[in-house]
């Protein structure tokens, strides 16, 4: 009973982590708001966003050492150095003077953001073993949490004192949950005996080993570049298209968090089939709905945006698990957290062309239309790349060692 509390608490720590994560990376896309009216940084929208892209640079190219340290070293201890790498890195930012320090200490945010999901996804699969669908489901809407409450936090903190708190306070608070994980992490089982709970992964043929990879790298790539032109660009989008329904920045983060939160609901649903159907037909039946959500972000405006912003968002988080579990499933513990590392070196690093992307579109066009529509050129691609998934019988051997058929 001591060993489950301990495993319980420490995917609560896991899943506490996984929205911190995804909270700081993203502060900065509310924060950029009330820069272009501060003197020491004024400048337009996509000038002010670039400063961000070597944070997403960085949060993608770091993932490959911390997953090999993770392997390697500790995987507690790459959590720990994570939790309060990241809260001393906000706090660092929220005190810059211009926009090299500003864009310096973002850079740095992201270094200790890459360390979370090439060594906290393979843990959560570690932890879930057999129900790995469901363990990556419920941390994926953790994630989401994040994502939907960067906004709201920053826009309440921006609103009550100023831009500098929104990275100061929440720089506080992961540095004293990282203290808390660093006692609770001192007095547990060692990683050696969580591992005995870890169950098997399937194994391929070399062939269809390189289907996966390719599937997985062109699957991870173009939803990656989808996931961080969104949620880069979502309160500056319902800032322009939501008009009087948005009229100051707690507002806007509002309702980014509305149209986040609604949309996590996704992660378990989809995370809950995982465990009981095939992949590939879980899968193609989000994909290819992505496309259409975004062409009608391209034209939407009012509630009309709001509603096509939760589809897209949905769909984009459904996509979030299904990809976790191809590592999860094809990838033994021992390697686990590298080749997360991979996956998200690869998607993390090519999709943080989204920001200049996104900037440079938005100035030269004035609106989003062709951001949108460039991102449903890309999902096309989303719902090609799952043709290679695998789905031969031997690759059902998950499902049916827990009892169920996909």
């Amino acid at each position: 009973m001591a060993l489950l509390t301990r495993r319980n608490a420490q995917f609560a720590f896991l899943n506490i982590a996984h929205s911190l994560d995804h909270m700081f990376i993203l502060i900065y896309t509310t924060v950029v708001l009330s820069l272009e009216t501060d003197p020491l940084f004024a400048g337009s929208y996509g000038t002010l966003l670039t400063l961000s892209v070597w944070s997403f640079v960085a949060f993608g190219l770091g993932s490959l050492p911390a997953g090999w340290l993770g392997d390697k070293w500790s995987k507690q201890g790459m959590m720990a150095i994570f939790l309060i790498g990241i809260g001393a890195s906000s706090i660092v930012t929220g005190l810059a003077q211009g926009p090299v320090s500003l864009a310096l200490g973002l850079m740095v945010i992201g270094i200790f953001a890459s360390i979370y999901h090439p060594v906290g996804i393979a843990m959560v699969a570690e932890w879930g073993g057999q129900r790995a669908g469901r363990a990556l489901g419920i941390n994926g809407v953790f994630g989401n949490i994040g994502v939907s409450t960067s906004a709201i936090v920053a826009g309440v903190l921006i609103d009550i004192h100023s831009w500098r708190a929104a990275f100061i306070v929440p720089g506080v608070a992961s540095i004293a949950t990282g203290i808390i994980y660093v006692a609770f992490a001192r007095g547990g089982t060692s990683e050696v005996a969580e591992k005995r709970l870890i169950s098997g992964f399937v194994r391929v043929s070399r062939r269809d080993t390189r289907l996966i990879l390719g599937f997985m790298f062109v699957a991870t790539v173009c939803t990656g570049i989808i996931f961080n032109s969104t949620t880069v660009s979502m309160p500056k989008v319902l800032a322009e298209r939501l008009g009087d329904l948005a009229p100051n920045t707690t507002a806007i983060g509002g309702w980014v968090f509305l149209v986040f939160i609604s949309a996590s609901i996704a992660q378990v649903t989809v995370g809950y089939l995982l465990d009981r159907y095939h992949m590939k037909t879980i899968y193609l039946s989000v994909a290819v709905l992505l496309a259409p959500a975004l062409l009608a972000c391209a034209v939407a405006t009012d509630f009309g945006m709001v509603g096509a912003a939760m589809l897209v968002m949905f769909l984009v988080f459904g996509l979030n698990p299904i990809n976790d579990m191809v590592v999860a499933r094809y990838a033994s513990a021992e390697w686990r957290a590298r080749v997360y590392a991979f996956k998200f070196l690869a998607s993390l690093s090519i999709a943080s062309a989204a920001v200049p992307l996104v900037g440079s579109l938005h100035d030269t066009t004035g609106d989003f239309y062709w951001v949108f529509m460039v991102l449903s050129a890309v999902a096309v691609f989303v719902g090609i790349a799952g043709l290679a998934m695998p789905v031969k019988r031997e690759h059902l051997a998950w499902a049916q060692n827990t009892g169920t058929a996909e």
